[in-house]
């Protein structure tokens, strides 16, 4: 393990110790001009006790070097000691979680959140001050506890997810709102927002985000990981707006709408408390309530069902229903592949993958 070395680290008593030999001034000497006891200095130039704030104020009248000198000695030696503490006390689990988060730190690195250290111990200390953590050996504990609990999943790996989870946090932090969160625009502004399944995939992240910022709703699309199943989380924020990031799963429009439409119907619904993080295949009322009403602001309820019983599943027929209700053929494709009432190999050509989204 390459840490930082102890024979780097120079106590401040050995620059006394030094200093005091050059003026010819025996240790002796420097206690009684000091005041202090001859085993004190001793102590202090042996490196066995530090040099404090009192002491540095006796040294600046016994030897005319002013006592912050001193001072900033003993902070940036005790800050090194520290250092090396942190470096040589990472455990080996901590650096097999290195491994595990490599796609993520190396996303991190590139978006500008982690600076890339230059061995693994670098890495993982690194991603302790990112991730506000003494170690990465506690995200398991706090990952299933508090906001963050989850059922237990073999899909999911808490270091994914907590890392996952505090990318988005930092996010969000670079975006700006007008407004404190405002349901009603939300509500006025959905029409707006289906509109933009028609514009340039390239720019439906920067379009979104400025339809949001009016609602006082910071959003983001974040990349997705394998071991963070999350579709989307909303979160409150200290400033009174809310946060909602997204991810793509799979890179298919229809499901990315659908999602989005899920997570504007928790917010309308006031689901959120605090913090909610919608995992894929959450099982609640509350989600299957979430998901019926997206199915309807995506779809005409009445004439969706209409044309089911109609069973004319052609290409023509699914574009009619599409006009009727402005959206892309992919949604009425993708919820009647939901419903598994087309396989998923039908109409492959009519849907659409959004490529940019996990680049």
């Amino acid at each position: 393990m390459n840490g930082v070395s102890l024979e780097f680290i120079i106590h401040p008593g050995e620059t006394l110790k030094e200093l005091i030999e050059d003026r010819e001034m025996s240790q002796k000497e420097l206690a009684v001009r000091t005041g202090n006891s001859p085993k004190h200095i001793s102590d202090v130039v042996n490196c066995l006790k530090p040099i404090s704030v009192d002491f540095a104020k006796k040294l600046e009248y016994a030897l005319t070097i002013d006592a912050s000198f001193w001072i900033n000695l003993q902070a940036n030696y005790a800050k090194e000691m520290a250092d090396f503490e942190e470096v040589n006390h990472i455990s080996n689990t901590e650096l097999k979680e290195i491994k595990v988060l490599k796609d993520v730190i190396e996303h991190l690195v590139k978006v500008g959140f982690l600076v890339k250290g230059k061995n693994k111990v670098m890495d993982v200390i690194n991603l302790r001050r990112l991730l506000n953590i003494s170690s990465l050996d506690n995200i398991p504990e706090i990952v299933t506890t508090g906001a963050y609990r989850v059922a237990s999943s073999k899909s999911i790996n808490p270091y994914i997810l907590f890392t996952w989870l505090r990318m988005c946090e930092l996010y969000t932090k670079r975006i700006e709102t007008v407004s404190n969160l405002d349901v009603n625009m939300l509500k006025s502004k959905i029409p707006e927002i289906k509109k933009l399944m028609f514009k340039q995939a390239s720019k439906l992240e920067e379009n979104l985000q400025d339809i949001f910022a009016e609602c006082g709703i910071k959003f983001a699309i974040v990349k997705h990981f394998t071991g963070a199943p999350v579709q989307g989380v909303i979160a409150y924020n200290t400033d009174g707006s809310l946060s909602l990031i997204m991810t793509i799963r799979q890179a298919s429009a229809d499901i990315f709408w659908f999602t989005l439409m899920h997570e504007i119907t928790h917010i309308i619904n006031g689901d959120i408390k605090k913090k909610l993080i919608d995992y894929e295949k959450n099982s609640s009322s509350q989600e299957e309530k979430a998901n019926d009403e997206a199915c309807r602001i995506l779809l005409n309820e009445e004439g969706y069902q209409s044309f089911v019983n109609r069973g004319d599943y052609t290409l023509n027929s699914i574009k009619r229903l599409a006009v009727e209700n402005k959206v892309k053929p992919y949604i009425v494709i993708g919820r009647l592949q939901r419903e598994k009432r087309l396989t998923y190999d039908r109409f492959e050509s009519e849907r659409v993958k959004y490529v940019w989204s996990n680049v």
